[in-house]
């Protein structure tokens, strides 16, 4: 737990008053019991039966009951604590940048290369269970493996990785949603033709999902996928970056994003061109906060390996505000077992 324990029906937790009350009870029992047993039999044969260790071991049950009484009016109340749960991540999507910026050696031997190699360093540590999908964009966005259990698919998907000119990462985006959902009636091409509906619904009835009424959910909300970004964050072309995060944070959506390259960048050149490359943090930042998510500096390729190693444990593991009144209950099943059981035990009684 990290955080104070809340309370959803708080006013129950007045009922913890009649907890004094059981105790001043018992006390009150106790006394009279002493002085019908004194009618009886003199003090000196009370304490000799009773002994030192019979004496303490006669409030044990009783106190156990009172203490599984308090955990059931905790648990009455409703608690919620934010507890580390395992994350039910059944799909993650590498959308990864293919573009022309990707051969800057800013980041040795390039971009592109130490990107490959954390990312398949990253698959060799994720669990077996976790589909992966990949998607490469540039000018454009392609699927170079669709999301599969099978880790040489994905290797070998890596290693084909070709540069092509252009940065649409909007189109990287709304592609790894459309693999998530394959249903939605998301339609790429209608959006980059400005044909598409709200949401990036597709406006072609024909298309599967299509007609679906769609209603936005919180950010940050659906738990059995997320997307991974990796880029230099400088969009050129394509759906508008913002926009392709929006739809991705109405879906629920995270989105984390890992910024390669050095902010300060360089020039580089090919086929006769020159331009200058730097790493675009703002958007990158951006897109992380929109979709609940994080943002990740890679500015060499050892801290690129780190930043792969810190989302692979982000995604095995979340915090998140849960109800433990069934913990509660639980454990006030169990101190009162407890009581009776050490009761038979010691007194031949249930308490």
């Amino acid at each position: 737990m990290t955080s104070p324990v809340t309370f959803l029906w708080p006013q129950l937790l007045w009922l913890l008053l009649a907890l004094p009350l059981l105790a001043a009870l018992y006390i009150w029992l106790l006394r009279r019991k002493k002085k019908l047993a004194l009618r009886y039999a003199s003090l000196s044969i009370v304490k000799e039966a009773m002994g030192p260790g019979q004496s303490l071991r006669r409030h044990i049950p009783p106190l156990l009951l009172l203490l599984a009484i308090a955990a059931m009016l905790l648990a009455a109340a409703r608690p919620l604590a934010v507890i580390t749960l395992p994350m039910q991540q059944d799909t993650i999507i590498l959308a990864m940048d293919v573009s022309g910026s990707m051969r800057a050696t800013d980041v040795l031997p390039s971009r592109l290369v130490a990107a490959q190699n954390a990312a398949k360093a990253f698959l060799a540590e994720l669990p077996r269970s976790v589909r992966v999908g990949i998607i490469a964009f540039a000018g454009t966005a392609s699927v170079v493996q669709a999301p599969t259990l099978n880790h040489d698919d994905l290797v070998s998907a890596i290693d084909r990785f070709q540069l092509q000119p252009g940065t649409a990462i909007g189109n990287g985006i709304v592609l790894s949603l459309a693999t998530l959902f394959p249903d939605a009636g998301i339609d790429l091409e209608a959006m980059v033709d400005g044909a598409g509906g709200p949401h990036g619904i597709a406006i072609d009835k024909s298309a599967p999902g299509a007609g679906k009424k769609f209603t936005p959910v919180t950010p940050g909300s659906y738990n059995t996928g997320a997307i991974i970004l990796l880029t230099d964050g400088q969009r050129t072309t394509g759906v508008d970056t913002m926009e392709a995060t929006s739809m991705a944070a109405d879906r629920g959506v995270r989105v984390y994003t890992v910024g390669v390259g050095t902010v300060d960048g360089e020039t580089i050149g090919f086929d006769g061109w020159s331009m200058r490359v730097r790493l675009d943090e703002d958007t990158l930042k951006a897109i992380a906060n929109s979709t609940r998510a994080e943002y990740f500096y890679a500015g060499t390729a050892d801290s690129l390996k780190n930043v792969y190693e810190t989302l692979r444990s982000r995604l095995s593991a979340e915090k998140k505000e849960t109800e433990i009144s069934a913990l509660l209950a639980l454990a006030a099943a169990l101190l009162s077992v407890a009581a009776a059981g050490l009761s038979l035990l010691w007194f031949n009684r249930i308490l």
